[in-house]
């Protein structure tokens, strides 16, 4: 085996990207306060061609330059919309027929190994601030809450690392909807 070049992958450009077809996934930042988190998320999002990205409440915005190093670019290719609360982009996405799923521990939530995304259905993700997790109150507007199950010692994830996680297992399935 060699490691293919950058050359070799043949990757879409920006606008490419930005007219090709999506997976029905959008992610939700509910007061997501590091840059290098939101940038990865961006990075993720871009990698699988997600639908886009609300960034709510304190989570930053681009143009950064602590959101551009982690995001390489993506930030420009992955369509994104602020809202000034997490409710407001809950309330957005519920009317535009989204299945809302926090993730988050919680009584009753799904583990994720369990959940399948329903082919043809619109998802968000709601992915929480690094300390106290998703909102209660955005919680009771979801359809379910997905639980990553972990056996260490500690409590949580990093936020990237979770929707990293959280998008593949949600993603795998639709990924003959992006190859031609």
């Amino acid at each position: 085996m060699q490691k293919l070049k950058i050359t070799e992958m043949q990757r879409l450009g920006t606008e490419e990207y930005i007219k090709s077809e999506k997976l029905p996934l959008t992610i939700v930042l509910d007061d997501v306060r590091s840059m290098n988190n939101v940038g990865s998320i961006f990075r993720t999002a871009d990698a699988f061609r997600l639908e886009g990205i609300c960034l709510c409440g304190i989570t930053a915005r681009p143009p950064h330059p602590d959101i551009h190093k982690t995001a390489l670019g993506a930030e420009e290719s992955v369509p994104w919309q602020y809202y000034p609360s997490t409710m407001a982009a809950v309330e957005d996405l519920l009317c535009q027929g989204y299945s809302l799923c926090a993730v988050e521990q919680a009584h009753g939530s799904i583990s994720l190994e369990t959940f399948h995304p329903e082919i043809g259905k619109r998802y968000a993700l709601i992915l929480g601030n690094e300390v106290k997790g998703v909102h209660q109150n955005v919680i009771n507007m979801c359809n379910c809450c997905l639980e990553i199950p972990q056996f260490g010692t500690k409590h949580s994830l990093n936020v990237s690392v979770t929707a990293g996680i959280v998008i593949w297992q949600m993603v795998a399935p639709m990924l003959s909807l992006l190859r031609p």
